[in-house]
């Protein structure tokens, strides 16, 4: 599900097809309609964009994309959320979405929990690096789920619930394009807290390689987790 066009597949989209899965997109943003169940889809990501989870009467496809969720739940099926994506996850599982004390946008640096030494997909990253932000919605860990990392302004920044459903609130998927593109789009934002998108864009060059080396070992064993799926 992409919410927004800036906010695509990135790195995932060709990790997917690495493994020999096609992604099948389906625009939120252009009316295309969310399906009711999955089918023979064999996982589900849910991706970032500027809405709020709370905002389900001006945005129906929020309330589509909970019950696709869900659906996916019931069915063992692998859930990605990504940003907005983490927020909706979160919500389904029944959890808290708020609005932050501030936005986090730009580049923080994120803290691996403990729990994600032992976490399928998050074992093999690295401690601690610079994560890719850009969210103003915060949430409660969802009962039953385990928190894997988070930033000196967001307490959870990732999740998992149960063995193949993940809420990632940053952008570990994102690309040069991708960070182009939305400092682009959403540059009232970054006005309207002071920030400097050109400075935003200037920091891929330090941190980009090493966020997207995180996000190939975190994703490629999301990718297995689809493919266990595809084999049953």
């Amino acid at each position: 599900m992409q919410n927004a066009p800036p906010e695509n597949l990135g790195i995932i989209g060709q990790i997917l097809q690495n493994y020999g899965l096609e992604p099948a997109y389906v625009r939120t943003f252009a009316g295309e309609e969310v399906p009711r169940y999955m089918g023979s889809a064999v996982g589900l990501v849910v991706l970032g964009g500027p809405m709020s989870v709370y905002e389900h009467n001006r945005y129906p496809f929020i309330t589509d994309a909970m019950r696709l969720i869900d659906q996916a739940l019931k069915e063992q099926k692998p859930v990605l959320g990504i940003c907005l994506g983490s927020q909706i996850v979160a919500a389904t599982l029944g959890a808290s979405v708020t609005r932050g004390a501030k936005k986090e946008i730009g580049w923080h640096p994120v803290e691996l929990t403990s729990a994600a030494d032992e976490d399928p997909l998050m074992h093999a990253m690295e401690p601690s690096f610079m994560g890719y932000h850009w969210h103003g919605d915060i949430f409660d860990l969802p009962k039953g789920a385990t928190s894997l990392a988070s930033s000196a302004q967001t307490a959870c920044q990732a999740f998992a619930y149960d063995s193949a459903t993940y809420g990632v609130l940053f952008h570990m998927e994102a690309t040069e394009k991708i960070i182009g593109d939305m400092v682009k789009a959403f540059d009232d934002e970054l006005r309207e807290e002071k920030l400097d998108g050109e400075q935003i864009k200037a920091d891929r060059a330090q941190y980009l390689h090493a966020l997207q080396t995180n996000g190939r070992l975190c994703y490629q064993n999301w990718a297995t987790l689809c493919l266990q799926v595809a084999a049953d």
